[in-house]
């Protein structure tokens, strides 16, 4: 099959690798018809992660299954399905408590694992024409009718709706209340989204990305344009004190105004725009360890955190990679609804031939690349 494999920093190729295929009984094998590049793959894709030569890329994945294993009972043949980024067994104590991005059983050793991405286990990526689906009955999300000819918006539930719904759950959002999010990216701005759907009355949205922020506008949120290093300033401004909520979707590779690389920017200037007592959820990806990181601190997946502010202020946080299933069935109802358009971040559709264009464009942050999505069998 012809799948996006990493060969080193900034090269990806799309080569001919051996077939996906049933492995355990409780396997499900499915043909991808639509995968995305996730902001996530260019931690890897820069060289920031230990991700190894060989490993195929892609964990935003839907598909139509084509091969069940005999103990697979809930999932047919012929289904149109969604896959959470989250490998997951659904029978240990995490998955139990519905922590299903923290799974005991599929990454022996740690906590979680996910498709195609450095330490998360011996999992292959779906940016492929076949994908292996570990305890498939589980796993699968199966869509409704009509989800076929809306692709772009149901693959959306594999990782970034969800994860940009979890932002704002971290953050505990509340109806009326007023959210600051950082970061115009594909998480960032569907957690915009997702704020406005749980009924926050004013959303601002700060990046140096001018086209991204036009994005933010479109969805109703409120653009601020962090280049003069000023946007924690005037959302403080014009909130009068600082906003009730504040969500972090843009994690270690943290670049300021002048397009220096500086890790803590985010967090310590979410600690100023974010009011007294106010809590921040965090969903940008921060590493254990960083070999390319901008200082001595990053290298070892540590930022100098104003600590002493937020402990004044008595704010709260929650961090942790998303629990997919916690949401996506819910948000595949308002897709359906017509409540919910997560594709409207979808800039560029490529065949899957083209990734490594596809990712060179996305890494470089080009004006008008915010979500590339590929077509396996385009």
């Amino acid at each position: 099959m012809k799948a996006v494999v990493y060969q080193g920093p900034r090269d990806v190729r799309v080569i001919d690798v051996p077939d996906a295929r049933i492995e355990k009984s409780t396997d499900v094998l499915v043909r991808i018809t639509t995968t995305n590049i996730c902001g996530s793959d260019l931690h890897m894709y820069d060289g920031r992660t230990e991700v190894e030569a060989g490993q195929v890329l892609g964990h935003e994945n839907l598909g139509e299954v084509i091969e069940v294993g005999e103990a697979v009972d809930r999932v047919k043949v012929g289904d149109l399905v969604c896959l959470p980024f989250n490998v997951s067994c659904g029978f240990c104590e995490n998955c139990e408590r519905g922590l299903t991005g923290f799974c005991l059983t599929v990454n022996p050793g740690k906590a979680g694992g996910a498709y195609g991405y450095a330490g998360m286990g011996p999992y292959r990526g779906g940016q492929a024409e076949l994908l292996r689906v570990p305890y498939g009955d589980f796993n699968c999300l199966v869509l409704p009718e009509g989800a076929r000819e809306q692709q772009n918006d149901y693959v959306m539930l594999s990782d970034i709706f969800p994860t940009g719904y979890h932002a704002t759950e971290l953050a505990g959002v509340q109806p009326g209340e007023s959210v600051v999010i950082y970061g115009a990216g594909p998480v960032g701005l569907l957690a915009a989204h997702s704020a406005f759907l749980r009924g926050a009355s004013r959303v601002f949205v700060v990046d140096t990305h001018k086209d991204r922020l036009a994005i933010a506008e479109k969805l109703g949120a409120i653009a601020i344009d962090d280049t003069g290093q000023d946007g924690a300033d005037q959302v403080v401004e014009q909130t009068g004190g600082g906003a009730d909520r504040g969500c972090e979707c843009v994690g270690y590779q943290c670049f300021h105004g002048e397009g220096h690389e500086v890790p803590n920017l985010t967090m310590n200037n979410l600690v100023t725009a974010v009011r007294a007592t106010g809590s921040i959820g965090v969903v940008g990806v921060f590493m254990p360890k960083d070999p390319g990181g901008a200082d001595a601190l990053a290298r070892k997946g540590q930022i100098a955190f104003d600590i002493g502010q937020f402990f004044t202020k008595g704010q709260r946080m929650g961090t942790g990679q998303c629990n997919v299933k916690a949401y996506n069935r819910h948000l595949c109802r308002l897709i359906e609804a017509g409540k919910a358009r997560p594709s409207v971040i979808v800039s560029h559709e490529l065949p899957l031939a083209q990734a490594a264009e596809g990712y060179r464009h996305f890494d470089a942050r080009e004006e008008g690349w915010t979500k590339v999505v590929l077509k396996p069998g385009g």
